[in-house]
């Protein structure tokens, strides 16, 4: 099983491509970056982290610039969206900047993908929270289709156009990992419709079981990596047992100080574990 950590990228903390090549030197596999445009001041969407939103939600660099950042800091990790707002972008842009840090990374990213809890702030977006399932899966869709054709068309309920051309192409193939976030009910349709993988949190309820019923159903590999895992050998050792690819712990933002703390209690949970 590989390892990883995610974190929040925020302007007043260590920098992205500093914490890049950190975690890559001690021997992290992955690294994930948080994303939020914005946040609503008059958020009404229940986090489920507690009643205070942490104020790095809304301190964040841009997730591809951040991305960027790391990609070139790093000649071995593996950076990642953990996760990207597909329902938060437009996604003939999005397509050019997954493929374009793929491109110049030598294939090393990983897109996680999801549709959100904020309801406020995809609807500043212009995405009805009704309708924003349908429209996640378009969107994935059509960007798959950008990565690999020559001259692109899709036509959708809520994403259409008619051939188009758009360079570079992902260096990964036929794309980058799509990673599929979430736990409601009907996310392990999503995976087995058009995802590459499970990227759930490690607090979702009933994980175990859902990654077995996952592995039940699926006719092709499915690979499940998961974010949020608490920093104790004894999960890791279940987390393997289940078949998982990663387990990623997130790392606090801050100075350096900070996040090694993080890091060394994440590192001292791995060590205990693979001495097992």
């Amino acid at each position: 099983m590989e390892f990883g950590v995610g974190y929040f990228p925020t302007h007043d903390a260590v920098r992205p491509g500093e914490v890049a090549r950190r975690v890559e030197e001690r021997g992290q596999d992955a690294l994930f970056f948080a994303e939020h445009t914005h946040i609503p001041a008059s958020r009404e969407s229940p986090w489920e982290g507690g009643p205070r939103l942490p104020r790095k939600y809304w301190h964040t660099y841009d997730l591809f610039v951040a991305l960027t950042d790391a990609a070139a800091a790093t000649r071995r990790l593996r950076v990642g969206s953990g996760v990207c707002l597909v329902v938060e972008r437009d996604p003939i842009t999005t397509a050019k900047e997954v493929a374009s840090v793929d491109h110049l990374s030598g294939g090393r990213l990983e897109f996680g993908v999801g549709a959100g809890w904020n309801r406020e702030e995809m609807a500043n977006h212009g995405t009805d929270p009704r309708t924003r399932m349908r429209l996640f899966a378009e969107r994935v869709r059509a960007m798959q289709a950008i990565w690999t054709a020559d001259e692109a068309s899709f036509s959708g309920e809520f994403v259409s156009f008619d051939r188009i051309w758009s360079w570079p192409k992902p260096a990964q193939k036929p794309w980058p990992p799509v990673l599929v976030g979430g736990y409601g009910p009907t996310v392990l349709d999503r995976v087995l419709a058009w995802g590459d993988g499970w990227f759930p949190n490690y607090n979702d309820r009933d994980l175990l079981t859902r990654i077995a019923e996952l592995r039940a159903r699926a006719d092709r590999p499915i690979q499940v990596q998961v974010m949020g895992v608490p920093a104790d050998a004894k999960v890791l050792e279940q987390l393997e047992q289940a078949g998982v690819h990663r387990a990623s712990a997130w790392l606090p933002s801050g100075p350096w100080s900070v996040i090694e703390a993080g890091l060394e209690k994440w590192e001292l949970a791995i060590g205990e574990y693979t001495r097992r």
